[in-house]
């Protein structure tokens, strides 16, 4: 057990064979030896395996061919690499993280998206931010189903930075307007929480029940779904400054490149901080300087002395931002070719992430941590297509580029996939109807109006059809889960379904792009090796909680999906 008023207690060991143990008592020994108390977890968003490999490699064209990610790489030097890592399908941000925090997949958890739907629920007793319709709950009585929302639009104001919290407050559980949330007729009508909506418990669950202090930040207010069922307690200190809030002068705050945001950078782009190549590295230095305060003994803000976290980390959207962007006036990002040659503006996004995660290195180093820190750096989501070749919008930036599924099947959707926030589509569609009865007439639509053609001859773009046994074989099916899906489309390659003009790429597909992604296991007493095998972000929350001397099997979806700690860690001491 942890001590409620110490770091932690130290680590397993960290070789392959005392990974499978079926005990970990066997592992008391060098547990003591390797003394591992805390893990730093990172997640890049869309960063995938291919870029950590051009960038710490150096790719043909970029920097004169040399590494432009020093940092990541000299943590490669005494990391694990992964190159076959596979995120949660659907790719997105909400089910991605999910996956990494709790070891289980949508058909565990029931998270498919950030915007989804539950035919158990019934909407809030207040519009959504972004358009989900306040309406009806009787307690007892059967659900009228309703748009899930768990991104910015469940803040009290998402225009503001803190998501609204009373003054004082820099944004996190307090933001969030429980009137805005789904509500659950079988418990009194009462709101689902993020945390609760997560249907088993998490890491974070797991090490704050064994008296281990745990911190993270992330995007939005929302997220505090890694705490798992209960209170919203199990982070001790959670930091979520709104993204997509009206951007800000950040007095005081200086990127690790030198950048100031005492005055917004690009004053042309204020609406979200995802609409600038610039404003978007302010906002993440913002978390960065929460870590940094965590490793120096404090709270995210600096202003309260606490334990340095046994477990704590936040999430990068530098890199997913210079993946998607086409900035009006400035240029756009994402790659050059099928190799993934970064463009400039992306390569200036990959520069400034890494230089963060150098300042974090050297402060861990200086405060004497680095040897106790298992640094794990991840990705919720990949981002496709990597080849801009490859890309195809539908309906397209002119609107003349086809048709989406959801605006073929419309007329058999629940009116709040139609008139309200909007149908979940990105590249991939995800489709509840109104009448689960209609599905055969569904798919039937869709295959007559998207015949077997390349994607600029195929109105919708259609690659696969997901339903009906198919859809059973990934998923719990629909009529046994009130969230599934009862259609997924996956359009073809470089499909994405969208009008933005401001958009090239997109995530949450099943696509390599989307899937594959960076995971680097980092510790100086690790051996430099490369894993070519299979694995999964699902196996990140066994991996931390075996790394921490404590049961993996504490984890619920470990034990319903038979999820495995990652394979092939050792320590250079184990060699001696």
């Amino acid at each position: 057990m942890f001590s409620k008023t110490c770091v932690g207690v130290a680590a397993a060991a960290l070789f392959s064979a005392a990974l499978s143990a079926p005990s970990l008592g066997a592992q008391d020994e060098s547990r003591e030896r390797h003394g591992i108390r805390h893990v730093l977890l990172i997640s890049i968003d869309g960063m995938h395996a291919v870029d950590y490999l051009n960038c710490s490699k150096g790719v043909t064209g970029v920097n004169g061919g040399e590494p432009y990610c020093p940092h990541l790489a000299e943590l490669g030097d005494n990391g694990v690499n992964y190159l076959e890592t596979s995120t949660s399908k659907p790719s997105d941000s909400f089910p991605g993280l999910t996956a990494i925090v709790s070891g289980g997949s949508a058909r565990t958890e029931g998270v498919f998206y950030d915007v989804a739907y539950d035919r158990s629920l019934d909407p809030p007793a207040k519009h959504t931010g972004n358009g989900v319709s306040a309406g009806k709950c009787v307690s007892g009585t059967a659900p009228i189903g309703t748009r899930t929302e768990y991104e910015e639009g469940i803040d009290i104001d998402q225009n503001q930075l803190n998501g609204g919290a009373p003054a004082g407050i820099d944004g996190g559980r307090a933001s969030i307007d429980p009137a805005r949330l789904p509500r659950d007729p079988k418990h009194g009508c009462a709101p689902v929480f993020p945390w609760n909506f997560v249907r088993t418990n998490t890491i974070f669950g797991v090490i704050h029940a064994a008296g281990g202090y745990t911190a993270w930040s992330d995007k939005h207010p929302a997220y505090l779904s890694v705490s798992g069922p209960g209170d919203g307690t199990n982070v001790n200190d959670y930091y979520a400054p709104e993204i997509n809030s009206i951007v800000v002068d950040l007095p005081g705050v200086t990127t690790p490149e030198g950048m100031s945001c005492a005055k917004i950078p690009d004053p042309s782009q204020t609406s979200a901080y995802t609409d600038s190549f610039q404003n978007i590295q302010c906002y993440d230095t913002l978390k960065v300087r929460a870590i940094l305060n965590e490793i120096d003994g404090k709270t995210h803000s600096g202003k309260s002395e606490a334990p340095v976290p046994v477990l704590f980390g936040m999430n990068f959207q530098a890199v997913s931002v210079g993946q998607k962007l086409i900035e009006k006036g400035v240029g756009s990002g994402g790659y050059l070719d099928a190799y993934g040659t970064p463009s400039e503006l992306l390569l200036g996004e990959i520069k400034f992430i890494d230089a963060s995660i150098g300042e974090i290195v050297s402060h861990l180093t200086r405060q004497g941590l680095l040897d106790s820190t298992l640094v794990l750096v991840t990705a919720k989501h990949g981002q496709s297509p990597i080849d801009p070749q490859r890309f195809f919008p539908i309906p397209g930036h002119s609107g003349a580029n086809g048709r989406t599924p959801s605006d073929i099947l419309s007329d058999l959707l629940p009116d709040s996939e139609v008139n309200q926030i909007g149908p979940t589509e990105d590249d991939i569609s995800l489709l509840w109807l109104a009448d689960p009865n209609q599905t055969n007439k569904a798919v039937a639509r869709l295959e007559t109006m998207s015949p077997v053609l390349p994607p600029d001859a195929n109105v919708l773009g259609v690659g696969e059809i997901f339903a009906g046994p198919a859809l059973a074989q990934i998923f719990n099916p629909p009529s046994t889960d009130p969230r599934t899906p009862d259609i997924i489309v996956v359009p073809y390659q470089g499909v994405i379904y969208t009008g933005s003009a401001k958009k090239q790429e997109e995530h949450g597909g099943f696509s390599h792009d989307d899937t594959n992604v960076i995971m680097l296991l980092s510790n100086p007493k690790f051996r430099a090796k490369t894993v070519t095998s299979p694995v999964e972000t699902t196996q990140v929350a066994p991996t931390i909680l075996r790394v921490l001397g404590l049961d993996a099997h504490k984890l619920e979806a470990v034990r319903i999906e038979g999820t495995q700690a990652l394979p092939g860690l050792d320590f250079e001491d184990d060699r001696k």
